[in-house]
């Protein structure tokens, strides 16, 4: 085995390195909460690990063997199974920390009016690329689960610092994303895409990403506030 299947693995450890020795930081506590933070996690990867063993089975996407251990488990490297683990923890604890830091920072109407804007956005998307299969299926559910979000309403509290969380989310998408659609890691094809790209990363993505984080963040503030356990 060479050092370059160890890529996907080290990309995922060196995202969740920061988040994972911040857990116990004194200001934010994040620790306390994964009692609810760890079961959306599991609720949400188990959505987005269905999904992706019907895309790749589907041929939507592969994963390189030359960037990853050769471990596989359903069609799926063992480092995609930890990747639904990793980066929902990783959005969680970036959402957690705005939380605390800037408390004070609310806009929630402007925050709706803009989530209608992007619900009715997804859905044209949605509809006028269904023949995409990943352009089709990851701007309707994000058009789907938004629209349930905003008309809900019980998340309108905690809008600001989701959208918020995902902007600064961006970055390290960017970063790690950035790698793994470059080297590759991970391909598309083509016919299943707009072949609309960001260094590389398909704009399916950053749908992908949104709706992931929204749905981790939505089971999170549930479980939270219903107080089950």
């Amino acid at each position: 085995m060479e050092f370059k299947n160890y890529t996907y693995l080290l990309l995922l450890i060196g995202s969740i390195a920061v988040p994972l020795a911040l857990s116990f930081d004194k200001n934010v506590q994040y620790y306390k909460n994964l009692k609810y933070i760890l079961p959306a996690i599991l609720i949400t990867a188990a959505i987005f690990i269905v999904w992706d063993i019907n895309f790749t089975e589907a041929g939507v996407w592969s994963f390189n063997q030359e960037y990853t251990l050769g471990k596989d488990i359903n069609g799926l490297p063992i480092e995609e199974w930890l990747f639904f683990l990793v980066i929902p923890y990783c959005c969680v604890f970036i959402y957690e920390v705005l939380k605390f830091y800037l408390k004070k920072q609310e806009f929630a109407n402007p925050f709706l009016a803009f989530s209608l804007f992007l619900m009715v956005g997804f859905a044209l998307i949605s509809y006028f690329f269904r023949h995409q299969a990943y352009t089709f299926l990851t701007f309707l559910f994000a058009a789907v689960y938004l629209g349930y979000t905003v008309f809900r309403n019980k998340f309108k509290p905690h809008i600001t610092k989701f959208y918020f969380a995902y902007f600064v989310s961006l970055l390290p998408f960017l970063i790690v994303n950035g790698i793994l659609t470059s080297l590759p890691v991970v391909e598309y094809n083509s016919a299943h895409i707009l072949n609309i790209r960001i260094i590389n990363i398909p704009i399916e993505d950053f749908s992908y990403l949104f709706l992931m984080l929204l749905m981790v963040t939505t089971i999170y503030e549930n479980l939270k506030e219903s107080k089950y356990y």
